[in-house]
């Protein structure tokens, strides 16, 4: 268990403390929002810091290509899923990133069998900088009705389900191979 993997897996330690203090008491306590917030970026900040650090010390291993994403996919459907308990994010975009995140890891998967790496896209990480935008705006204790936004919420949880539908087709489009393997 290398530094990167360390970090990888204390992201995925970190989306139960997230869970309980943002669902214990989601709205009437704000000094529980900004401690979920301040958890959920340094959750994700740890997805940077974990590729950096492999690749910069050679430290890339088998089980890093594994739980990296896997704690990835983790960190954004538990906390979309919250958010969805708790009436911010309507179910239907929570499901259809989900189910692009569970396809995704099938994919890879596939791909492992045959001993190929789907390595990441720019447009994953287009995927992933929407999903964390969303989430951080979610997130955010704004100091007024949240819900005079709701357009503003809505334009971008649309974008954030239509980007992350489109980087499940763009993975496939560049990859049909795998399923002739």
């Amino acid at each position: 268990m290398n530094l990167p993997n360390k970090i990888t897996m204390a992201r995925i330690f970190l989306i139960p403390l997230f869970l309980v203090v943002y669902l214990v008491e989601p709205f009437p306590e704000l000094p529980n929002m900004w401690l979920a917030l301040a958890l959920f970026v340094i959750a994700a900040a740890t997805d940077a810091l974990d590729g950096y650090l492999a690749r910069k010390l050679k430290l890339v291993t088998n089980f890093g290509k594994l739980i990296d994403p896997l704690a990835d996919k983790l960190l954004v459907c538990s906390v979309l899923v919250a958010f969805t308990a708790t009436g911010l994010v309507p179910a239907w975009a929570t499901i259809l990133i989900i189910a692009r995140e569970f396809y995704i890891s099938g994919f890879r998967q596939l791909a492992l069998e045959q001993n190929l790496v789907v390595a990441a896209t720019n447009f994953g990480k287009v995927k992933t900088t929407f999903q964390i935008t969303l989430i951080v705006y979610v997130i955010l204790p704004w100091p007024f009705d949240f819900f005079i936004f709701a357009p503003v919420t809505l334009g971008l949880i649309i974008a954030t389900v239509v980007v992350t539908l489109w980087s499940g087709w763009d993975y496939t489009a560049k990859n049909l191979h795998i399923f002739k393997g």
